[in-house]
């Protein structure tokens, strides 16, 4: 492929899921250590100050329930990313439902955690006036939650630089004027002087497909084939091309994708996957239809049940 060294994100993708818990837990437990520290100076001040161990308990449930709250908050980000192009309407709609959603379980979780504390303390903890204190609470929780999602979407698009991009090279151009139709006469057809021959068009040629990309990683340019794709996954609005242990990310749907692809040679075998049948090594059954493919690249691709006739039938092409 023209790109034999190791680039940043090859070397960042084996500890990358390690960076990002590590991220999120070194982040939440320095912010509830000074949320802590801060709240104990201001309790001091106070005509009726309460014990550090409460305070303690206060600002380390919030954040220990916003620390379980990040992987659905980047299932959000990704799953409404599309939306914020072409629908920025349901796009901030979708996220002001979702602040309040969040805002629940962030309230919900704290005040279930800190009553398990005071329990073990052997005193009660107090839930007087939550509707109040909910109120309160979310005109936080709703500038956390912005907050905590643009962090997600910037760091997506870090990820996304460094995957490298890809895209459709000499596609055809849009507004081109399309080839003169070709007229075919009917069978059987034998022109007269009398009358004028009857011709029918052509039927359409089938569209044409990529058989190169072009993929920009890194200020770096060069170009893959089409048939040294392995398999192919959805992404949110994205397509990840996976060749020869490479990631590539184009921007379509990975059913539009599939369309300017040989079917006799691609095949999908997943609602999110696709795979190049000439990569596939080993076929693995599993419990209820579904199957694991193992591909020459060394990873596994899932097959679910409904795909299995169309694997069977591009086998046998």
């Amino acid at each position: 492929m023209g790109d034999s060294r190791k680039n940043l994100y090859e070397r960042y993708e084996p500890v990358r899921r390690y960076v990002e818990v590590g991220f999120w837990v070194v982040l939440m437990t320095l912010q509830g250590l000074f949320s802590t520290m801060v709240a104990m100076v201001d309790m001091r001040t106070r005509a009726a100050p309460r014990a550090n161990w409460e305070v303690a308990t206060w600002e380390g449930s919030s954040h220990f329930v916003l620390l379980l709250l990040v992987p659905a908050l980047v299932a959000i980000e990704r799953r409404l990313a599309p939306l914020a192009r072409n629908h920025w309407v349901r796009f901030l709609a979708w996220h002001a439902a979702a602040s309040v959603v969040f805002s629940v379980a962030h309230v919900v979780g704290m005040f279930g955690l800190r009553a398990a504390v005071y329990a073990l303390a052997g005193a009660h903890y107090d839930f007087a006036g939550w509707t109040g204190q909910w109120t309160y609470e979310y005109l936080k929780d709703v500038r956390v939650y912005a907050s905590m999602i643009f962090g997600i979407w910037a760091y997506r698009l870090f990820v996304l630089r460094l995957q490298g991009e890809a895209r459709v090279l000499d596609a055809p151009e849009e507004g081109a004027a399309p080839p003169p139709a070709t007229l075919v006469e009917p069978e059987g057809f034998e022109p007269s002087m009398q009358e004028a021959p009857s011709p029918r068009p052509a039927p359409p040629a089938p569209p044409a497909r990529p058989e190169r990309f072009l993929v920009r990683k890194l200020r770096r340019e060069f170009l893959i084939a089409a048939t040294d794709i392995d398999w192919l996954q959805a992404e949110g609005n994205y397509v990840g091309l996976h060749v020869n242990g490479h990631d590539y990310l184009l921007r379509a749907t990975l059913t539009d994708f599939l369309t300017q692809l040989d079917p006799a040679r691609f095949v999908r075998v997943h609602r999110s996957h696709a795979v190049n049948l000439g990569r596939i090594k080993e076929i693995e059954p599993l419990d209820g239809g579904d199957a694991k493919l193992h591909m020459h690249d060394g990873t596994t691709v899932p097959c679910s049940r409904r795909y299995r006739d169309a694997l069977r039938g591009g086998a046998t092409a």
